[in-house]
Parts: structure tokens; sequence; C-alpha cells
């Protein structure tokens, strides 16, 4: 790749990107109030030299200040994978919060239990815990898992995503052994006193770390996202099963970002049997909303545990989880919104996306693969497809990815800040994915001059 012609090209993205949004580079100058100028500091993850601000969202579309309308592939990183303020979810909040009034009265309401009977019909855990973030939903369901086991570690993968669980933030280091994962923040002890870790489809290390006996629990994805796509090897996933129980080990399946692999996640797609599952962001169709779920067997070995306080102070819940406006909205998105129907037409349609970008990158003969999870698809610059988590940070490009997002969002498209992840929802269209493909072309061709 000619380097310096890239390097021409971001120049001129960047430059058109703020010529185009005045409003957002002004409303981002002013924001001296706020942490990094932002409501949160992730939100400078962006290409370019500052984030576009939003007016408006509806279904697939987002409209910032500055007028510009944009296909969203991003959704919110998979937290609005129902769509932009999909009318079943609001008509529930509204009923919800204006209608019968109250969100947070601390008292039950019977939504709660449709929505853990249709997990429980989706993932086949038996009974369920609600959270406000699948970050809380693994805190809680690590705690749960050392309560039972009586062992202090958890094990995760190299580059795996679990929210801000600080556990959870290890990677395999260039000596093999683990290390804390670049750029974590703040660490309340060396992870290593906490964690162990493995690369993704690597079972002889897996195994290795289980044989020292000290692991509470195995916390994955069943297939890697948040580093780009990484699909499990024929084999793995039974491979993982087969060793923590062997090893006395449980297993948590993060489902966060791999729902999008159909209405049971990998769980049921892959007839997976975790012992807990955890899953936030797309069941609330955009309002915080998470869950953990429990085996039957694990659940009553916990609620027998008379000297467990799961009540109170145990460090298991919080005020506002479990809310009555966050399960109205997720009974709303799982029975009107994200259902077994959607689900298999957003399938069809991120196939079609991978075969647009597949056929776009042969034509320019350019060695980066594609991976697609379900409603989720994702191309990286390393072929073949990267199969562990460090092998996907080194296929990592900062300023070719950075011209591709700008390019596309300078054409009214947006991709997941993050890296290249596109994810469809109910209301993306046939249009909006072959839309992609043009302009996806376009910015190859430019590339290649």
């Amino acid at each position: 790749m000619d380097r310096t012609r890239l390097h021409a090209l971001l120049a001129r993205e960047s430059a058109e990107a703020e010529r185009r949004n005045p409003r957002s580079r002004a409303a981002y100058a002013d924001a001296g109030h706020l942490f990094g100028r932002v409501p949160m500091t992730w939100m400078n993850k962006t290409a370019g030299a500052f984030p576009r601000y939003l007016a408006t969202a509806r279904g697939a579309r987002v409209t910032d200040v500055d007028g510009h309308t944009y296909v969203d592939f991003c959704l919110g990183d998979t937290g609005a994978m129902a769509g932009h303020s999909p009318a079943a979810v609001t008509d529930a909040v509204h009923r919800r919060f204006a209608e019968l009034g109250g969100a947070t009265a601390m008292l039950p309401t019977e939504d709660a239990e449709w929505v853990g009977a249709e997990l429980t019909r989706r993932f086949g855990l038996a009974r369920w815990s609600f959270s406000l973030t699948a970050t809380d939903a693994n805190r809680w369901a690590i705690r749960l898992a050392r309560a039972v086991t009586g062992r202090p570690k958890i094990l995760v993968n190299s580059y795996s995503y679990h929210g801000s669980v600080d556990e959870s933030l290890i990677v395999v280091g260039p000596d093999g052994e683990g290390a804390p994962r670049p750029g974590n923040v703040g660490a309340p002890c060396d992870v290593t006193l906490t964690s162990r870790v493995a690369e993704f489809n690597d079972l002889a290390r897996l195994e290795r770390e289980l044989a020292h006996g000290d692991v509470a629990a195995v916390l994955m994805e069943p297939a890697l996202t948040n580093i780009g796509i990484v699909l499990p090897e024929p084999g793995y996933l039974a491979g993982v099963r087969a060793l923590t129980r062997q090893y006395g080990t449980l297993l948590i399946n993060d489902e966060t970002h791999t729902f999008s692999a159909g209405p049971g996640g990998c769980t049921a797609a892959w007839d997976l049997e975790p012992d807990l599952l955890t899953i936030g962001k797309a069941i609330g169709g955009g309002i915080p909303a998470g869950a953990y779920g429990l085996s039957a067997d694990l659940a009553e070995r916990l609620l027998a545990r008379t000297d467990l306080d799961l009540v109170d102070m145990g460090g298991v819940g919080g005020t506002l989880a479990g809310n009555a406006l966050s399960v109205a909205a997720t009974r709303a998105t799982l029975e009107h919104v994200l259902t077994d129907e959607a689900f298999a037409r957003m399938d069809r349609l991120s196939a079609r996306f991978e075969a647009g970008v597949r056929q776009a990158v042969e034509t320019h003969g350019l060695p980066w693969s594609v991976s697609r999870l379900g409603a989720r698809t994702e191309y990286r610059f390393a072929a073949p497809a990267p199969r562990t988590g460090a092998e996907s940070e080194a296929a990592a490009d900062p300023g070719l990815e950075d011209y591709l997002h700008l390019y596309l969002a300078n054409r009214g498209i947006l991709l997941t800040p993050f890296h290249n992840m596109a994810l469809m929802c109910p209301d993306t269209t046939e249009q909006d994915v072959d839309t992609h493909t043009a302009v996806f072309g376009a910015a190859l061709l430019e590339l290649a001059g």
C-alpha cells in the first residue's frame, strides 16, 4: 500500500469532515466543563478532530446537529441493535413512566417474570437477575462464582471484552505470561493476582492455567468481538466446556456482543451449555439494561448457602437494578422488536453486507479478511482472519481505519468507531447495505490510485 497516498487521502477526508460539521466542531470546543470535552471519555475514540453531535435518531438513521443524516451501522456498538427508539419500546417506556408512573420504586413488576421466562427460552439458563449494564452483570456473576467455588481467580481470553471489569483487563504478554492490558487506568492491584489468561482458540494454554486449581470461572465471549471478530475454530468451544468441567471451573458466556448471532446468541446457535450467562446493551432497546442467568443447579446451590448475603450487603445488586422502566423496555424489545423473525432478516442483510465487502476486497487484491457473526460483520487488515486476540490486535492499522471511517462518514455512513464493525437492526434495508458496498468500493478505488 502506498502510505504516502493514504496519508494524503486521510488529510483530505479530515479536512472535509471539519468543513462539513461546523456546529459539532463548535459544540466540542465549547464543552470545557466536561472531562475530555465529552460526556464519557471514550467518545473521543472517533476518526477526525472531534465527534459528531447527535440531533435525532430513529431506526437505522442518525442525524447530527449539522443536519447530516447517516445510515447507522454502528448502532451504539450494539446498544441500539434494536434500532434507535423502536416504537414498541417507546410506547412501553411512556406507559411505564408517564402513564403508570414510577421507575425506581424498589418494587418488582410482573414484567420481570415474563422477561426471565423469555430469556430462559432463548438462552436455556433457568434463573435470571437484572442489572443496568453487562459490566455489572459480569461483576456479580464473578462474585457468585467465587462464592460457590471458594476459588479466587477468574480466567479470560486475551483481548476479550467484558466492559470495565477489573479482572478482565489482562492479556498474554510478550513472554507468554499474563500481563496488564495496555491502557488499563488505575488498576486496584496487579491483575495477575485476580486473573489468569489464555489466548482464544488455545486449549493447551487454557488447560495449563486451569490446572493450577484456583480458577473459579472462565469468563468468555463465544467469539471475540471488540478486538475484531475472532471466530472459534472447530471443537474449541466444546473443548472449553470439557476442560472447565474436568477442573471444577464454572463457565460464564458473555453474550453482550455475540447476541448478534441470533435470538439466543451463540449459546443457542451453537448448543453451548454455560453455567452462567451475561448480557446487556441491546436487550433494553436503548434503555440501560443488563441481566445474568444461572443454571438451575447453580442457582439452587447458591440459594442454599445460608452464609451468603444475597439480599443486602453481599456486593451483588444495585438500587436501580431491575427497575420497572428498564424491565418494561426489555420486555418490549424481546417481545416485539428483536424477535426470532427480526434476527432471521438481520442475518440475511449481514450476509449481503459481507458479500459486498468481500467482493470489493477481492477486486483490489487486498490481503484482508471478512468475518461475520449473525447480524454483525467486520473486515480486518489481515489474511487469513486472525485466530487469537493477539493476532487481531497486531492487525490494527489506525491510519487506514481512520481514512475508511472518515470517507464513509463524509458520505453518510457510520461504522463503529472502535473498529470496522457493521451491525444490522430490524430497520436496516438492502439499499442501506448496497449504499455501503458502493461507497466502500469507491474508498478502495481511491486508495489504489
